[in-house]
């Protein structure tokens, strides 16, 4: 083990457990896990797909096999790595409840399965590190009082008072269960099958480094950390945003240095957008990317009210703490929409705008309870081209109002995110939801391939027009080194009607309003719009919800 980096590591297991004693369970772990150095498909800042394993399926073929295939045929060269969303056994939350944490899901098929993927794209797990199912063999010796897994778990007693801790649901926080010690009240954030981990035990630090080391050992380029902003429980505080909880991302940091620096970390954080800043810690000691969670919202905002200038004030400020660092840009995923990363851009009356615009468009409201009781919206449940699309308009107008909402995630600075119902302009799976009883069922469709196949191959289907117009747009973004990572971008105020963005030469201008709009260009050379295969010089007509990407002719 690199001498600093030892160091750097006993010194974060001092300030988590005043001891540092796991660091040489952390050494055999990495003595365990060899991981040969390999060179990754893509570039960086080639787009990845958001799916899951059995997003597409086939009657007899294991779904990640088909998943594989469609990516391998309709995506190669335009899309870099595939985000696959928990492949994991589990019991709720589609994926999010984690039964074993090593294995695949039998119904999506085996590892043989992942490692199809990995000779071409680079592939992004989810290391579910906040809590596990009640399924799980942790839980189920937790139940029997087993040690050491009798503190595996976060506990407290039913009388206390956790009014000051941050919440994302509504039901109770903790839930009681019948263990052979009696009766044990478990925290439980976000549901009562999703039992809450207990990083104050270096034993469960240790359990997640071996996870990780394995994730990255079959082939892991980013890992992404699910709902880590809630790791560390300390009764009496917020319970979010730890300090605890940043060293433990550090720890977690230092490990991949020494056995895997080109891996990646990515939190997850649906939080108001200044503290999401927060998991970049210093630029070089937490996640290499922080989702950008405060884009989807504002881009509604942008489109409801056809002015991009909240948008360009906050992509304006955009800054990171050093090149080592960006945002993973996205508009949908298997998620909802969050409300929270806006709190501190948008006012409660646009808010309040989003709110009942979504629900005007089928979409459904999410909830959280406040610390005084009260609860408040936490998500937008709607797949993204339904809370784009004004009902009764013409679908060429929808389309086009979606494929500009992607541009601009395309356009910006960091690497790109696209949910794979996207691709299609998916509609609300009201069905879904209504089965499941879960709001964000809405946006979680699973497509059977000939259906799927049927629609692509109708040239005048919302799928076929959208994945048509959205492939354009990658193809165009690929090859255009204007987007890669390193080059910085400058948002231009040239019209309130349009998101405009320089990048390396390239203006990027976006009409996100029913209007045609005359922009006058910064300069009067000859750019050549790299989507419509126009040339302009000096100005350039926008019509609505018109992309054009201006590459400098000189």
């Amino acid at each position: 083990m690199n001498p600093d980096i030892k160091a750097r590591v006993a010194d974060k297991l001092q300030l988590l457990y005043h001891s540092s004693e796991a660091l040489v369970h952390i050494q055999q772990l990495l003595e365990d896990y060899p991981i040969a150095p390999r060179g990754r498909p893509g570039s960086h800042e080639t787009p990845i797909l958001i799916a899951y394993g059995d997003h597409i399926q086939h009657d007899g073929d294991a779904p990640l096999q088909i998943l594989q295939r469609f990516a391998h045929e309709a995506l190669q060269g335009i899309i870099g790595g595939i985000h696959l969303l928990p492949f994991y056994p589990y019991t709720s939350d589609d994926g999010f409840s984690v039964v074993d944490y090593l294995a695949v899901n039998p119904s999506l098929g085996t590892w043989s399965e992942i490692e199809l993927f990995r000779g071409e794209f680079r592939l992004m797990f989810d290391l579910v590190l906040n809590h596990a199912s009640v399924s799980c063999d942790w839980f189920q010796r937790f139940l029997r009082n087993e040690a050491p897994y009798n503190d595996y778990f976060v506990t407290a007693a039913a009388d206390t008072n956790l009014s000051a801790v941050v919440r994302p649901r509504t039901h109770p926080l903790l839930t009681p269960f019948e263990t052979a010690a009696g009766t044990r009240y478990v925290w439980t954030t976000f549901s009562a099958d999703q039992v809450d981990l207990n990083f104050a035990n270096p034993a469960v630090l240790l359990e997640f480094i071996r996870i990780l080391l394995e994730y990255v050992q079959r082939g892991a380029d980013y890992i992404r950390l699910d709902a880590v902003a809630f790791l560390w429980k300390t009764i009496g505080t917020s319970c979010i945003h730890l300090p605890q909880t940043h060293t433990v991302i550090q720890l977690m940091r230092d490990v991949l240095d020494e056995a895997a620096p080109w891996v990646k970390l990515i939190s997850e954080t649906n939080v108001p957008h200044q503290e999401n800043l927060l998991y970049f810690g210093d630029g070089e000691n937490e996640a290499q990317l922080v989702y950008q969670f405060a884009l989807p919202p504002l881009l509604l905002h942008t489109f409801y009210t056809s002015s991009a200038r909240t948008l360009s004030v906050w992509a304006a400020g955009l800054n990171t703490p050093s090149p080592n660092t960006s945002f993973f840009n996205f508009t949908a995923s298997h998620d909802g929409i969050g409300v929270r990363p806006v709190a501190d851009i948008l006012s409660p009356a646009d808010i309040g705008v989003l709110l009942e615009t979504v629900q005007q468009r089928g979409g459904q409201i999410s909830y959280r309870s406040n610390s005084d009781g009260t609860k408040s919206a936490y998500e937008l449940n709607i797949t993204y081209f339904d809370a784009l699309a004004e009902p009764g308009e013409p679908l060429a107008q929808s389309v086009d109002r979606f494929i500009t909402s992607q541009a601009i995630m395309l356009a910006l600075s960091g690497l790109p995110g696209i949910y794979l119902p996207s691709l299609f302009g998916a509609a609300n799976w009201d069905a879904g939801a209504a089965q499941t009883g879960c709001a964000r069922s809405i946006n979680r469709e699973k497509f059977e391939l000939s259906r799927l196949a049927e629609e692509l191959n109708t040239p005048e289907s919302r799928y076929a027009q959208v994945f048509d117009r959205y492939k354009t747009l990658l193809r165009v973004r690929g090859a255009c080194s204007a987007f890669d990572w390193e080059v910085p971008q400058r948002i231009l105020d040239l019209d309130s009607a349009v998101f405009a963005v320089e990048r390396g030469g390239l203006i990027a201008l976006h009409n996100v309003s029913q209007q045609i709009i005359n922009i006058r260009l910064p300069d009067d050379i000859l750019r050549h719009d790299l989507l419509s295969d126009r040339i302009c010089q000096g100005s350039a007509v926008l019509h609505p919800y018109q992309t054009q990407w201006l590459e400098s002719k000189e």
